[in-house]
């Protein structure tokens, strides 16, 4: 925007650049040259005199003179706005037109002289006097514009009369009357031009500053004019949204009665405007079921002149119970004052409603939960207990001396048995994943056995469909981590199953690989690759879900739940890693896994999860010892105690928990292998009693079909000291209670 765009705009920006040093020099400037014409009259009108009095070489020659430092002077001063707008300095350009002043001032000067000492003229100084007296004002008007210039001329003026008095009274002798009457009008005359410039500049400078602060009062006046239009257009804005609002506006006065109303309440509430003004909105809108508690607090945030925010329940003009969320802002006056009451009102009354529908909904929800959960453990208690007794008595059914067909027969309910206790704990594992109720139990374990052992396990039924099943590890020496090894066992059972499952011919290859980070953790990479059928593009993230094949006839082929891989993924993510597969239909797949786990805190020798046999001196910890079992499935009964035969030990059986309590009270057993779920008295109120009433307290072994973690709490809390789930291994009982053993009280309790 150019700069008189802008002056136009802003009248006191083009004061100001007027009256800058650059402006005023364009002032003075453009007015020497404008008034060049004007100024000439009275030198010509001087050259003439002196040509008429003096001759016309004295005339022609003042003319002449002065004629060039007027020419010298202007066309410098006719450059000054081109020059300035090329970039020429501005201190440069003041000074020169200071020295152009400067010249003009001498020519005049030298003509001035020509008068005062011309062969007729000299007779009379009083035309000298007067022609210089006309110059030093023209020169002196000048001063607000370009003061060096005004300076530079009048001081040249003053130094002249001052040199032609001198040069007079050397020339003409000692000063006479006639010369001290031309000195004193001399001095009377310099004084009126020194006071009429005095008032000619200070008038200058007086109407500058009224003129910028007539300016300045116009702008501010302008600005507060433009500021009320505004204030106008947003109180018309305002007012037309108060009007149209869908909230119920209200202006209280200071006094709390209603002074202006919206559409909105009238739609609201059903009260018309002239039904409302001058009423107090709780006298209005208050019913009986309407909070004492709220209406006090609103009336005192009123009375104390602060904001409220809250809900309130009202009654219509009809009578219909309606909420409403109000607020309310008071507006202070210059004294502090609450002016007037600003109240903002909505209806909430279908969200409230909805509120309860989503309290109802959620509880809803969380009953469903609760019988879901009840379920599962009803189930998993139910399915675990005969399990039990088939998975056990098949392992001892297959100890004794069978021929082949009989060995293939227990084998075989073996093996289906551990189907079904893993579709079982596939369930089970995915409703405690579900509700977030999967806890980690991290222990030090060896990478390299950890992941060796599922490749051990499935070898042989790889090796039954004529697939090999290849373990790669990929690193030196068998690093120890820190992590949840069963559930990785767990996740790779998973996959490589599946690999076996789904490959028809070829091989299953396990590569498992490491890396430090060197903070303390390692970065795990484990990939299962088969050569099987293959996954589709489109099926590879479905494959993830929840009872989710590739598609419906590999279900009916291949079998299985689909939740393996749910139950995976799932894990992994808890554990903070990922799982991803790359496939194509006809070549295979390969899934990959990435973990970050901790390095071990102990290394090799660090506690392990697989639970062998105790060997001979740790069953020798057993003998002689006294053990109850409170068992109420004779199944059960039968197959622990054909787990407890030939090792010393004295065994007893209680049917159910009330006998359990009572035989531990009488017969003061070294250990007790307690059921959760007895009649008369379950597990955990049985462990209770005993806790609170026996002298020798014996060790409590919880063994249980209830296999979740919230179970094992419960059992720890009552007083248990350790905790096994149904279906339970020979070895797995056994080494329990070996680590219990050490407990068990040598004398009884005074």
């Amino acid at each position: 925007m150019q700069f008189g765009d802008a002056a136009e705009a802003d009248p006191l920006a083009e004061f100001r650049h007027r009256n800058s040093k650059e402006g005023l020099l364009l002032r003075y400037a453009r007015g020497r040259v404008t008034n060049f014409g004007s100024r000439q009259i009275m030198t010509v009108a001087g050259g003439l005199f002196l040509w008429m009095m003096n001759g016309p070489l004295d005339g022609f020659a003042a003319l002449l003179i002065s004629l060039t430092g007027e020419a010298v002077d202007c066309l410098y001063l006719r450059g000054t706005e081109r020059r300035l707008k090329e970039g020429e300095a501005l201190g440069r350009v003041y000074a020169i037109s200071t020295v152009t002043a400067g010249f003009q001032a001498l020519t005049l000067s030298v003509c001035i002289a020509l008068a005062w000492f011309g062969e007729t003229t000299s007779a009379a100084p009083l035309f000298s006097i007067a022609f210089l007296a006309g110059a030093a004002i023209n020169g002196g008007l000048v001063l607000p514009y370009h003061r060096a210039a005004g300076t530079v001329r009048l001081s040249i003026y003053i130094g002249l009369a001052i040199l032609l008095y001198v040069l007079a009274a050397a020339l003409r002798g000692p000063p006479d009357t006639l010369f001290s009457m031309n000195a004193a009008g001399t001095l009377m005359l310099g004084f009126m031009v020194f006071s009429f410039l005095n008032y000619a500049v200070s008038g200058f400078h007086r109407h500058r500053a009224s003129t910028q602060a007539v300016i300045e009062k116009s702008e501010e006046l302008k600005a507060l004019n433009i500021e009320l239009a505004e204030r106008q257009k947003e109180a018309q804005r305002l007012s037309l949204v108060a009007r149209n609002a869908h909230d119920s506006v209200l202006l209280l006065n200071r006094d709390g009665r209603i002074a202006w109303v919206n559409n909105a309440f009238s739609r609201i509430t059903g009260y018309l405007p002239e039904e409302a003004i001058g009423q107090r909105p709780g006298d209005l809108l208050n019913g009986p079921e309407t909070d004492p508690g709220v209406v006090a607090a609103l009336n005192d945030a009123i009375a104390r002149g602060i904001p409220f925010r809250g809900e309130i329940q009202n009654r219509t003009k009809s009578g219909e119970t309606i909420w409403i969320e109000t607020n309310q802002v008071p507006v202070i006056d210059d004294t502090g004052a609450v002016d007037v009451i600003v109240a903002i009102e909505r209806d909430v009354t279908a969200a409230k409603k909805h509120q309860r529908e989503m309290t109802l909904a959620r509880q809803a929800a969380e009953d469903g939960a609760r019988a879901k959960a009840e379920f599962l453990a009803t189930m998993s208690h139910e399915i675990r207990t005969p399990m039990n007794g088939v998975i056990g008595m098949a392992d001892l059914l297959v100890e004794t001396g069978l021929n082949a067909d009989q060995r293939v027969y227990a084998d075989t309910i073996r093996s289906s048995a551990q189907a079904l206790l893993t579709i079982i704990n596939d369930v089970l594992d995915l409703s405690r994943l579900n509700a977030r109720r999967m806890t980690l139990d991290p222990v030090d374990f060896d990478l390299k056995s950890c992941v060796q052992e599922p490749v051990r396990l499935l070898r042989p039924q790889a090796r039954k469909k004529g697939l090999s099943l290849r373990f790669d590890y990929e690193g030196k020496g068998a690093p120890w981590l820190h992590g949840d090894d069963s559930r990785l066992r767990q996740i790779l059972i998973n996959l490589i199953g599946n690999a076996i499952k789904f490959t028809r011919q070829g091989g299953i290859t396990v590569r498992v690989g490491y890396t430090p980070d060197g903070a303390g953790a390692a970065l795990l990479r484990i990939e299962v690759e088969d050569t099987g059928i293959g996954i589709p593009k489109d099926k590879q993230e479905h494959i993830f879900e929840r009872f989710a094949q590739a598609d419906a006839s590999t279900t009916r082929e291949f079998g299985g739940t689909g939740l393996g891989l749910t139950i995976s993924r799932m894990l992994i993510d808890q554990m903070g890693g990922t799982i991803t597969v790359r496939s194509e239909p006809g070549k295979g797949a390969c899934f990959a896994i990435s973990l970050r786990l901790a390095q071990a805190r102990r290394g090799p020798g660090a506690e392990t999860r697989e639970v062998r046999m105790p060997d001979a001196e740790a069953l020798a910890l057993l003998a002689g010892k006294q053990v109850l079992v409170a068992e109420d499935a004779e199944v059960n009964r039968t197959l622990i105690g054909k787990y407890l035969d030939g090792l010393g030990l004295r065994v007893g059986f209680a049917h159910d928990g009330l006998e359990a309590v009572e035989k531990t009270l009488k017969c003061r057993p070294d250990i007790v292998i307690m059921d959760m779920s007895m009649p008369e008295l379950s597990g955990i109120e049985a462990t209770r009693r005993i806790r609170a009433e026996a002298a020798v307290q014996p060790v409590i072994v919880a063994l249980t079909a209830n296999a979740f973690d919230c179970d094992r709490a419960a059992c720890l809390d009552a007083g248990m000291d350790a905790f096994l789930t149904k279906p339970v291994r020979r070895a797995e009982l056994l080494a329990g209670l070996v680590t219990v053993a050490g407990r068990v009280q040598s004398e009884p309790a005074q």
